[in-house]
């Protein structure tokens, strides 16, 4: 890739960025920033006069297919989004995946995709690579139990199970330590999950790189320690339902003030997106943003006393905190 960058740069005379496809305009600006050091380097190879002036040319690459056989033990609701996106954004196909489920309804909708499925965990486990852990936390330990005969050393366990510790499924699994932990939220189910993960002692850089490409196919995803996989929970693992809770206040906001509840749940809800996307597109502080609409004497700092007054802020860090301290009790029961 670098050497195709090297040879367009110099051939079409302007830098050149490589995105993936569907990729929004906000990774595109920050792939631009993470390899601007790198473009100017090209650039000065390229060419021995002055820089000139050009726009950059963003060109589209395919997503990079993980080479793995997929598995999914429990086929609900977020398993679907993962497989869904694993699918549509080409970093695997359906026909390198297989998924079991005690429900034959939730079987059959990894059967619309074109993904196998069995009854049988243990046929899971021996035709995949990677294999999710996507069941009820108290159902882990039974599952991994069942199949840790069939665990050799290549397989790769991803648990999405809430609280269940690494420790704690490498000894359900025979001793098994190619054992990573991730924490997803809910917009998983729209592609755009915050989601953060911890690994475990027998997992190399290797591992990181394709559960990294793997959940890049539906959000974002961090490294974290374990032991911060609690605060992550109370953040963005139930931090949708504080958003959901803004939204329809917002809303209720908009209704009192004579807008039809159908006007104002959209301007709403569009209003937190478009806030979200510019924190992350611009990189500026929240705070920043937020002084740039807060006009002296204006609508806006109007409001914004308000809620100050009412403690949003502390209300806010308290309820991750609250939700944080709570996945740390239920970790342990």
């Amino acid at each position: 890739t670098i050497c195709r960058m090297y040879s367009l740069t110099a051939t079409l005379h302007r830098p050149v960025f490589f995105v993936k496809p569907n990729s929004t305009q906000k990774q595109a600006s920050q792939l631009r920033s993470t390899h601007s050091t790198f473009t100017k380097t090209v650039w000065r190879a390229s060419f021995s006069t002055k820089p000139r002036t050009h726009k950059p040319v963003t060109l589209i690459i395919n997503a990079m297919a993980v080479d793995k056989r997929i598995g999914f033990i429990g086929a609900g609701m977020m398993a679907e989004a993962l497989a869904k996106g694993f699918i549509d954004k080409g970093v695997s196909k359906a026909t390198s995946m297989i998924a079991t489920d005690t429900a034959e309804v939730r079987r059959k909708v990894f059967s619309d995709f074109g993904i196998a499925t069995s009854s049988s965990n243990s046929e899971v486990v021996k035709n995949s690579d990677i294999i999710f852990i996507a069941v009820k936390p108290y159902v882990v330990r039974e599952v991994l139990e069942e199949t840790k005969g069939l665990l050799t050393s290549d397989k790769l366990i991803v648990s999405i199970a809430a609280g269940i510790t690494v420790d704690t499924i490498q000894a359900a699994a025979g001793g098994h330590s190619k054992v990573v932990r991730v924490m997803p939220n809910t917009p998983c189910l729209v592609g755009e999950t915050a989601a953060a993960m911890a690994m475990g002692s027998g997992t190399d850089g290797s591992d990181e790189a394709v559960v990294k490409e793997l959940f890049g196919a539906v959000g974002a995803i961090h490294v974290v320690a374990e032991k911060l996989l609690d605060a992550v929970t109370g953040l963005s693992g139930s931090g949708p339902a504080y958003v959901f809770m803004m939204i329809e206040a917002l809303s209720d906001g908009g209704v009192k003030a004579g807008l039809p509840r159908d006007v104002a749940l959209s301007l709403a809800a569009q209003t937190v997106k478009g806030a979200a996307e510019m924190v992350l597109t611009t990189g500026k502080h929240p705070g920043q943003l937020k002084d740039a609409v807060t006009s002296p004497g204006g609508t806006t700092i109007a409001g914004v006393h308000e809620l100050e007054k009412g403690g949003m802020r502390a209300n806010f860090i308290n309820a991750v905190e609250a939700a944080a301290k709570r996945s740390t009790e239920l970790s342990k029961l």
